[in-house]
């Protein structure tokens, strides 16, 4: 019931977050004369006489975005004003484009990020007409375990290539990977990941993760329990890995309900903030808010089945969420993360 109210009241923010950036990207970026000084670069960096806002928009609590009729289709301009705002979408580029190389999920194509003149950047894509989930939840299900299992059949593929000549007529050019991180840094909402690689999950996490949540969280509220329960449940972190292998999986990174979609013949996933990292990672932030329903989780335990001590690190993998949510947000998502610490401290 409390899980169910919390996603309501969080679907409220952000709407409530798109209406008050639909209203300032009204105010601030559509001319009411001529095509206003985004609007001239956008028709030069895509190469477009054409640039015509179709009203279709969007946004949340980070960034705005319009839809535009172009020489060349529709496409869809995620803004930020922010001076952050390039090394976000950079890192949310290199995201779909690593996701659209698996073929395993649909994502919105990237085209370009555009550093503007004036502040800011701006991201281009694809234009895809989506509405809610609901009949293609199986799918999805089935497609994000697809996702995740994709670098680990990369790898059987390649052991299995070592041993003939040459190389297969069928094989992906999608690197093989053994490590945790990402080329690039991502942003978790407007705060950026640490990617930089480690060959050990359980450091990965401890220290890239959630260790660095928890330094922000010191620096901006000097919480004194959060550090102290953060000192014992480091310690503890490694006894909730011990009976499983954790293979580097291709991750969305922030896979709640509102960043899955879908189009007339299949699911849509978006804004990633991706990562190789381990698989049940995913599934903490889509258990947090709802928008998932039974056939969704059946579909992808079907294909990768819950592992021992499950439900202990999905609560270590929420963790980190509520630690953002609390770097973001404020101290409204303070109780829920001292929570979470004491109970995985037991």
């Amino acid at each position: 019931m409390w899980g169910y109210i919390t996603y309501l009241c969080f679907l409220v923010y952000r709407v409530l977050c798109s209406i008050f950036y639909s209203i300032i990207y009204n105010i601030n970026v559509i001319g009411t004369t001529g095509d206003s000084i985004m609007e001239a670069q956008l028709k030069r960096e895509l190469g477009t006489s054409m640039l015509k806002a179709t009203g279709h928009s969007g946004g949340g609590c980070i960034s705005e975005g319009q839809s535009y009729d172009t020489d060349n289709g529709r496409v869809f301009v995620k803004i930020n004003h922010k001076s952050e705002a390039l090394r976000m979408f950079r890192g949310e580029m290199a995201s779909l484009e690593a996701i659209l190389q698996t073929n395993t999920v649909k994502v919105p194509k990237p085209v370009k990020v555009i550093e503007l003149e004036r502040t800011g950047s701006v991201f281009v894509m694809e234009h895809v007409d989506m509405k809610g989930l609901s009949k293609f939840s199986t799918q999805l299900g089935e497609q994000l375990a697809d996702l995740h299992l994709h670098n680990q059949k990369q790898r059987e593929r390649h052991s299995r290539e070592q041993q003939t000549v040459g190389k297969g007529s069928g094989q992906s050019e999608v690197p093989v990977i053994d490590k945790f991180g990402f080329d690039v840094p991502t942003c978790c909402g407007y705060l950026p990941q640490n990617n930089d690689w480690q060959e050990d999950w359980v450091s990965f996490y401890a220290q890239q993760r959630l260790g660095h949540q928890l330094s922000l969280v010191e620096k901006s509220y000097g919480d004194r329990e959060a550090q102290e329960l953060w000192s014992h449940l480091q310690l503890k972190i490694p006894q909730l890995f011990a009976d499983v292998t954790v293979v580097p999986a291709l991750l969305h990174g922030d896979l709640w309900g509102g960043n899955v979609s879908e189009c007339s013949d299949g699911p849509v996933i978006f804004d990633p903030a991706s990562f190789y990292g381990h698989s049940e990672y995913e599934l903490g932030i889509a258990g947090m808010f709802g928008g998932f329903n039974k056939s969704f989780y059946t579909a992808y335990h079907g294909r990768i089945p819950k592992g021992p001590g499950f439900d202990k690190r999905q609560q270590l993998y929420q963790l980190f969420h509520y630690l953002n949510h609390w770097n973001h947000f404020g101290g409204g998502y303070r109780g829920s993360s001292i929570r979470i610490m004491k109970d995985l401290v037991k």
